[in-house]
């Protein structure tokens, strides 16, 4: 099986996938109440074409396995699966638990004791909405296992799975009870103490990352170009590298943040011939040219328009890449001062990132060009040197040698994607650019599966995304129809984030320091989150406006809403050390309805955290963060947390909904930095 077919496989394999989801879903519908059931006509017809696309999805994904194990027309080795560990002790808990893996734990013991002979049976588990009485989550693995059994002849109903599944539940603290609902699915409650537990643990310890397999992660985001503005087209990228990466770091992932720097190519030929006929002396003092973006106009008019020019251009290309010492000069003083101006942005927006640019990897791609020549991979094409993704020569190919014998972008990623395996080490690599570039990213993955270089346990991810839009629904630009520079933007956040506290009267109640750092907090956390809470495929709408309105989802009413949970600790004068010594001395508690659905939500953390860190989506964070936020809202308006008598004087303090305040700042302050939004304790 070529590698195409096995694409084409895969391809079909998630297509099927999605319409078992929606299966899913429909099934998680019907019980939940939340359509009507019409009898057991509907559900046998739902179950069916369930069973039917799973029997098929694991035709597809053992021949995908088979092919990518190297053995096609064998069966793949199948190793033998290691059963989980369980909790058994809600003291052997010290930190942040993901409470659905370990469900899935939980279940795979038991479907796996009641059902011993079927072969990776299906573990479905879903939250159960907002409905308490189908439970806080549902395990609706009952029907597929039904389906599967009467394929062998087995004669059974989703009822008397779910029975023998819950029956085979081995004990667990993290469960209080559990009941067989509907046509089989399984309600389950979490046990209030469990989850007591754990908050209590988050409040004396922090917010702690669930265990998980350490790996060698390589993020490449930004990528401006020497001798270019950043502008708005590399905030996207900016911004959901850099948080990428704090996902991954809080995880304790080994992340390395690459910055693929534009620094080579023929465009330098003429900067330097500019160079050197504007400054002359530049080795010996330094150019005033920190606006790059208008000596590059410069030099560009002069090589379009000056033949003479134009030539003497190419010759600095040649002399640059023999590598002669005044050339080299030349090229590292427009890169410093490039680096410089790109530093600005990166230090106002909080991001680290290593600057690694093309010319790293130029000696790497004589390398990779022979390589790949001497494996045969390479197919001369007018002139020209190509490399397919598949040997049927379907989709785009590489062009790896141009056919004046120079090298292109793809030489370089496949140099790249070289040294990032064979040097760096890596296990995962994500590249963060805009969705245009989905295609050339998978010839990539697709030529370095070819060529040997990936194997199967490493990902190469594609983080796309769309396009910056202006309120009129154009790419974003100025009016006078320039690309928009990054720095300005930036500028106009801060006029306009101080604008809008001045209107809500901050800067009479904050002293200079805190309404700066206010500013700072608003104006750039309105951008970056603006830009998070959105699909990241998706194109979104530049709008100050919307951004820093104080209503609805943004960074804005988010600061704000963290800030009030923040003042009632402050208001009621009661320290972290008190409520420490409270808890140690009387515990935690959740008595009241809304304190207990204000904890189940604040449990959930690390599952949203392991899902962003599998696929990459943060708006998936920005929506919880914006669900604590309103479920906070909802128990504060509930659940007194101090009463004051009508002098205003305190007269009771309850201590563990303070608790509580304290645990929901904390949740949702390590949101925000792991969104790369800085928070401040005054607004």
């Amino acid at each position: 099986m070529t590698e195409a077919e096995v694409k084409m496989l895969e391809e079909k394999t998630a297509r099927m996938e999605k319409e078992a989801s929606a299966i899913e879903e429909e099934l998680n519908k019907l019980a939940a109440g939340d359509v009507a059931y019409t009898g057991d006509q509907q559900l046998d017809k739902l179950l069916t074409e369930n069973e039917k696309l799973k029997h098929r999805l694991a035709i597809l994904e053992n021949a995908i396995k088979v092919e990518q194990s190297g053995a096609a027309g064998k069966p793949a080795k199948k190793e033998p699966k290691k059963r989980p560990t369980l909790i058994t002790d809600i003291n052997s808990v010290e930190g942040t638990i993901c409470i659905i893996d370990e469900l899935k734990n939980v279940f795979e013991a038991a479907i796996t004791s009641a059902y011993p002979d079927l072969e990776d049976p299906p573990i479905a588990l879903t939250l159960s909405g907002n409905n308490p009485k189908f439970g806080d989550y549902q395990c609706n693995s009952a029907m597929a296992i039904s389906q599967l059994l009467k394929a062998k002849n087995v004669k059974t109903n989703p009822r008397e799975v779910a029975n023998n599944i819950l029956n085979k539940t081995p004990t667990s603290p993290l469960i209080e009870r559990m009941e067989v609902a509907g046509a089989g699915f399984l309600n389950i409650y979490i046990n209030k103490a469990f989850a007591e537990h754990v908050l209590t643990c988050i409040l004396r310890f922090g917010v702690k990352p669930p265990p998980v397999k350490r790996d060698r992660v390589i993020v490449d985001f930004s990528s401006p170009n020497i001798a270019k503005e950043m502008h708005v087209g590399h905030l996207r990228s900016t911004i959901i590298g850099e948080s990428i990466c704090r996902v991954l770091e809080f995880l304790n992932h080994d992340v390395l943040r690459l910055n693929h720097l534009g620094d080579w190519g023929t465009q330098f030929g003429m900067l330097i011939a500019h160079l050197q006929d504007k400054f002359p002396n530049f080795k010996t003092e330094s150019p005033p040219i920190s606006d790059l973006q208008a000596f590059y106009k410069e030099s560009k008019k002069r090589f379009d328009e000056d033949e003479e020019f134009k030539k003497r251009a190419y010759a600095c290309v040649v002399k640059l890449q023999s590598g002669q010492p005044d050339y080299i000069a030349a090229w590292n003083l427009i890169c410093d001062v490039s680096r410089k101006e790109f530093q600005k942005v990166y230090d106002r927006l909080e991001i680290k990132i290593i600057p690694r640019g093309e010319s790293f990897y130029q000696s790497r791609m004589d390398s990779i060009v022979k390589e790949l020549k001497q494996k045969g991979l390479l197919e001369e094409d007018e002139g020209r040197w190509i490399m397919w993704g598949d040997e049927k020569h379907e989709g785009i190919p590489l062009t790896v040698i141009k056919s004046d014998g120079g090298y292109t972008y793809d030489t370089s990623d496949m140099a790249t994607i070289k040294q990032r395996v064979e040097e760096e080490k890596g296990d995962r690599f994500i590249y963060v650019t805009d969705a245009g570039q989905y295609t050339h990213f998978a010839t990539i993955d697709a030529c370095a599966r070819r060529a040997g270089i990936l194997k199967n346990d490493q990902k190469l991810e594609h983080v796309g995304f769309g396009v910056v839009l202006g309120e009129d629904k154009k790419k974003f630009k100025t009016r006078s129809g320039d690309t928009v520079k990054l720095i300005d933007l930036l500028d106009e956040g801060l006029k306009r984030a101080l604008d809008k506290l001045k209107e809500k009267g901050r800067d009479q109640v904050l002293t200079p320091e805190e309404l700066k750092r206010a500013q700072e907090a608003v104006a750039y956390g309105c951008i970056k989150y603006a830009d998070l809470s959105h699909n990241r495929i998706n194109d979104y709408v530049f709008s100050f406006d919307k951004m820093l309105d104080d209503r609805g989802n943004t960074a804005v009413y988010l600061l704000y809403s963290l800030t009030r949970i923040r003042s009632i600790a402050r208001n009621a004068q009661v320290s972290l050390d008190e409520l420490l010594a409270h808890a140690e001395k009387n515990g935690f508690k959740m008595t009241h309805e809304a304190e207990w659905k204000l904890g189940k939500v604040l449990l959930r953390f690390p599952e949203v955290i392991m899902k962003v860190a599998g696929d990459l989506y943060l708006h998936t964070l920005c929506e919880y963060l914006f669900e604590i936020s309103s479920v906070f809202t909802e128990f504060y308006d509930k659940c007194y947390c101090i009463e004051k008598d009508k002098e205003g004087k305190i007269i009771k303090i309850f201590y563990e909904r303070l608790m509580l305040c304290e645990i929901t700042a904390k949740v949702m302050e390590k949101c925000f930095d792991i969104l790369g939004i800085k928070t401040v304790s005054k607004m």
